[in-house]
């Protein structure tokens, strides 16, 4: 693989009270230089723009959207919109980006998360479920847990809605528990 792709990424899906979680998952990071960052934040389209660019405020991490004239690179943080997935040509990585028609989420985590699968033989992967209704997101983390990622999920006293962290610790065997400032430290270990 070229240099331009990640050792490490940390996959990160949240909703409902996701926006101030991430915030401080990526105001806290370090500097990026082997790991790469995707963010899956339900929002209505429209605002995911505007997110990043908050984002962007707190951080010297290069921050964008994840569409279609992205190709996927090194020590970037990537904020995903609609029905995003990971492409894999030869030994570059790209994403592949529409508006969702028929989906309720945007973005649909399960769908992002599962197109991470098959680098999971080759790159360390680091997922995580945070606050938010439903249990998007919580099948294809099931699916990276089996095929050797580290998965994490918030606990039920740290997330605003206990939503989709509970559907991940009843349905993904192995998964971590931990508060919000402890999976805040995790990741960044995790980069360094």
């Amino acid at each position: 693989m070229k240099s331009s792709i990640p050792k490490k990424i940390v996959l990160i899906g949240a909703s409902t009270g996701g926006p101030g979680q991430i915030k401080k998952i990526i105001k806290a990071l370090p500097n990026l230089h082997n790991t790469s960052i995707i963010v899956a934040q339900h929002m209505v389209e429209g605002f995911l723009d505007s997110f990043r660019n908050n984002l962007q405020d707190i951080t010297h991490n290069k921050i964008l959207l994840a569409n279609n004239k992205n190709q996927f690179k090194n020590a970037t943080i990537y904020i995903c919109e609609g029905e995003t997935q990971l492409k894999q040509n030869a030994s570059q990585l790209s994403f592949s980006q529409k508006v969702s028609q028929i989906n309720s989420y945007n973005p649909n985590i399960n769908l992002l998360f599962n197109s991470f699968i098959p680098l999971s033989k080759d790159i360390e992967i680091l997922c995580i479920i945070l606050t938010g209704i439903g249990d998007d997101g919580v099948d294809a983390c099931r699916s990276l847990s089996t095929n050797g990622a580290r998965c994490i999920t918030e606990s039920a006293n740290s997330a605003i809605v206990d939503g989709m962290p509970s559907r991940a610790r009843l349905l993904v065997s192995d998964i971590e528990i931990h508060a919000i400032d402890e999976i805040v430290n995790i990741i960044n270990g995790f980069c360094a």
